[in-house]
């Protein structure tokens, strides 16, 4: 079944112009991008002006303030000879670091890491600039101010920006027309991310492969097979192709170079997804002995100290948001009890780290007897593997589909965060008849503790496969970092938002 399709669009020629007018939009956006950058950076001066002489602080602050202000006031103009090198400097900054690439698919931790650090480094520069040269003439403060104001500018305005174009993705405007190159493991992987994240501002076109991938148990997602890999240059041309994904496995890298110069030659964007996924490089260290290449299986790095760390940040985050969270748990109390009768809370038995079972809870979704009627429904089951996942379950409530859609339903099991039964990132708490089918492999998941969210959620919550859910799982395991935790954190927040893959 066809599920990719935007449709073919016009001559090659047409195609050639829409690619040369989307890299001349990005350019533009990109000056434009560097223009507002400078504008704020300015307006960032100017309230750091304001803060340092003309605001009304707490007392006694307010008094120590305004007593030096008096004292060592400067006009606005005076401070010019340094705003402007340093917006100069800034800019330049930026550039070296990619945030005017024209693309805004650039990762946003990344650019606010790269505003934080450009920023530290242009406000160390200029004090000690300003006072080997005038060290009486301009105030300490004001340097604090700015590096604070221009940050908090700079970072709202790429907050803005990052949220204008998802939501705009992930209603279908705006999305670069991509082709994977390569059908079969990896590029079906690649197809399905794609297919399951509109949000990643990718339409899927089709893929290029020497044979058409049919319809199986194992690939039961097929999409528009548009031709061999050879016929490259006629198929960007004729599906104004923006975007190439090769996604070859790995006995076919001898044809990589060829293709990145077409690519390149086309004047179209390409990526390459490395073929971690015959070989599972990605679950084995590799060691030397004595110039010999070994392989062993990679250990969990979800133990000892970084165990501990881990707890600290969960019991550390989960009291930090109870002030924002509990009004929140006595509406949706209140609006469960109102719309149907039951308990308002859901207890489930989960299996957590080690095989142990758990109570997990979770604000009721269901009708009262929906665990009774569960069989009558299998044959409805929409998950692959041992799951069960139904988009338009009779069982679920008005209040409760609602809840689900926004992820609000999980907000219970902060409790069992607390308890030390789960986490805040990890994998989902799988059911004891769902661990009971569980294929060898797949058990190393019970290795960590379970998560209320995890790169499944962010990636693609429900729409992505269960093999796929348990390699994330296993990839998180084994390479968990705070950095990780946080990252997942923030990519959650557009898949909740945009209530993606959840039912």
């Amino acid at each position: 079944m066809d599920r990719s399709l935007p449709p073919p669009v016009g001559p090659a020629l047409n195609g050639d112009a829409a690619r040369l007018a989307k890299r001349r939009t990005r350019r533009v956006s990109a000056i434009g991008l560097m223009l507002a950058d400078q504008v704020l950076i300015f307006i960032g001066f100017a309230i750091a002006y304001w803060m340092r002489y003309g605001a009304t602080w707490p007392e006694p602050l307010n008094r120590i303030v305004v007593e030096v202000a008096t004292r060592n006031q400067v006009d606005f103009v005076a401070f010019l000879p340094i705003i402007l090198p340093h917006m100069l400097f800034l800019g330049l900054r930026f550039t070296t670091r990619g945030l005017y690439r024209g693309s805004p698919r650039i990762n946003l931790l990344d650019q606010i890491s790269a505003i934080l650090s450009s920023t530290l480094i242009g406000i160390a520069l200029l004090i000690v600039f300003v006072f080997l040269y005038k060290p009486f003439f301009y105030s300490r403060l004001i340097f604090f101010f700015a590096g604070a104001t221009i940050t908090f500018l700079l970072v709202a305005w790429r907050l803005l920006l990052w949220g204008y174009h998802h939501w705009r993705w992930s209603r279908g405007q705006a999305q670069d027309r991509v082709l994977v190159i390569g059908g079969t493991g990896l590029g079906q992987q690649v197809m399905n991310g794609i297919a399951a994240s509109p949000g990643l501002g990718y339409a899927l076109v089709g893929y290029l492969d020497d044979r058409p991938i049919v319809a199986s148990d194992r690939t039961p997602r097929v999409y528009r097979h548009l031709g061999q890999i050879e016929e490259l240059e006629q198929v960007v041309r004729a599906q104004n192709v923006q975007q190439v994904i090769i996604a070859l496995p790995f006995w076919e890298h001898g044809r990589m170079p060829d293709l990145v110069q077409t690519c390149h030659d086309l004047g179209v964007g390409y990526q390459v997804a490395p073929d971690f996924y015959q070989l599972s490089f990605d679950r084995v260290d590799v060691l030397q002995l004595s110039g010999v290449p070994l392989l062993r299986p990679k250990e969990i790095t979800l133990a000892g100290v970084n165990l501990v760390l881990k707890r600290v940040l969960d019991v550390s985050l989960v009291l930090a948001s109870m002030i924002v969270v509990i009004p929140i748990t006595l509406v949706i109390a209140l609006a469960i009890k109102l719309d149907s009768p039951g308990p308002i809370i859901f207890g489930q038995r989960r299996v957590g780290k080690g095989g142990q079972h758990f109570t997990c809870y979770k604000f009721r979704t269901m009708v009262p007897d929906a665990e009774a009627r569960k069989a009558e429904l299998e044959a409805l089951n929409e998950a692959d593997g041992p799951l069960f996942k139904m988009r338009d379950d009779p069982r679920v409530t008005r209040v409760g589909r609602f809840l689900r859609r926004r992820s609000l339903d999980e907000l219970p099991q902060l409790w069992n965060v607390l308890r030390g039964e789960m986490s805040l990132i990890g994998p989902r708490p799988a059911l004891p008849d769902e661990v009971a089918r569980y294929e060898h492999w797949q058990l190393r998941r019970l290795e960590v503790l379970p998560g209320c969210a995890g790169l499944s959620q962010a990636l693609g919550r429900s729409d992505v496969s269960f093999d796929e859910q348990v390699r994330l799982d296993l990839y998180y395991a084994e390479n968990w970092s705070v950095g990780m935790d946080l990252r997942i954190l923030i990519m959650i927040i557009p898949a909740i938002i945009g209530g993606h893959g959840a039912y």
